[in-house]
């Protein structure tokens, strides 16, 4: 799964849009959304948010946990501890980029919340760099990866894979009377 694919996930998540227009109920496959009633809030994909605010339909309500307050303390949770803090959304990263790209005029203090979230995510894959040459250098065979995101799992895959690969070609070169055919 590429980045790419991860961003279409995210688009799939719920946020609260305030329309100005009116609609009846839309019924898609996924799920039936609206009505829309100008100046009343309700409950949209990202996907949907998004193509409404580019039309100058709809102002995007930012979801609760992109609040400063909020992100600084899971900031600080972060370079507390060692092990990785469970986060509010499993798409934050991506549910930031877009957001912010796209409806920044909708969501106050959108710069420092973008650092905010820049910081959080630093540290958390600062951490999970740390974690791998851990389970690397102690040449384990598993792990358990709690409180990570698809994105965060998805940077350090290729590197892992590879890592273990070559740990098992190394490992049974080293058993006698076992050869083996690259």
């Amino acid at each position: 799964m590429d980045p790419a694919e991860v961003e279409f996930l995210a688009e799939k998540e719920m946020v609260k849009i305030i329309p100005n227009f009116s609609l009846d109920k839309i019924y898609l496959i996924g799920g039936d959304l609206g009505p829309f009633n100008p100046g009343l809030p309700v409950e949209v994909p990202v996907w949907l948010a998004l193509n409404l605010k580019q039309r100058q339909k709809c102002r995007i309500v930012p979801p609760e946990w992109m609040d400063t307050d909020k992100l600084e303390e899971i900031r600080e949770q972060e370079r507390k501890l060692d092990t990785f803090t469970p986060i509010p959304s499993l798409y934050y990263m991506e549910l930031t980029k877009l957001l912010l790209n796209h409806s920044a005029d909708n969501i106050p203090k959108a710069d420092e919340i973008r650092t905010l979230v820049k910081d959080i995510w630093d540290t958390r894959v600062a951490k999970l760099r740390l974690s791998a040459d851990s389970f690397i250098s102690q040449q384990e065979a598993h792990a358990q990866l709690d409180n990570l995101t698809l994105m965060e799992i998805n940077t350090t895959r290729s590197f892992l894979l590879d890592s273990l690969n070559y740990m098992y070609k190394l490992r049974s070169n080293l058993q006698p009377g076992r050869s083996q055919d690259y």
